[in-house]
């Protein structure tokens, strides 16, 4: 059984379709300039992860543009939102290392290199 709203939408639907309102879509081709910014070098095991998975989603401007004395809970949380809520690629056994470089390269504990 159609409801009202559904019976008006439908009808809406056709009388766009048959005036030649509606237009077909087309996919539209973005071209990024190459990034440019890149992390931090550091011989701390966390360097090659955040490499190797924070690029796929973000730039590097994101972590760089953080609060520069965030303390290690700050960068935890962020590590575990991008992982948990983001759905970011990584294993949850590289966050440590990750979170490690993070504080030590932009966060609060940076004099702990």
């Amino acid at each position: 059984m159609r409801g009202p709203v559904n019976t008006l939408i439908g009808m809406a639907a056709a009388l766009l379709a048959a005036s030649g309102v509606v237009t077909a879509v087309h996919a539209l081709d973005i071209t990024l300039p190459p990034e440019t910014a890149s992390y931090q070098p550091s011989e701390l095991p966390g360097y090659r992860l955040v490499q190797q998975n924070c690029l796929t989603c973000h730039s590097v401007q994101y972590v760089q543009f953080q609060p520069p004395a965030s303390a290690r809970g700050y960068w935890e949380a962020t590590v575990k939102k991008m992982k948990k809520t983001f759905g970011a690629p990584f294993a949850d056994e590289d966050m440590p290392a990750m979170v490690d470089y993070l504080v030590k390269t932009y966060g609060g504990d940076r004099s702990a290199r």
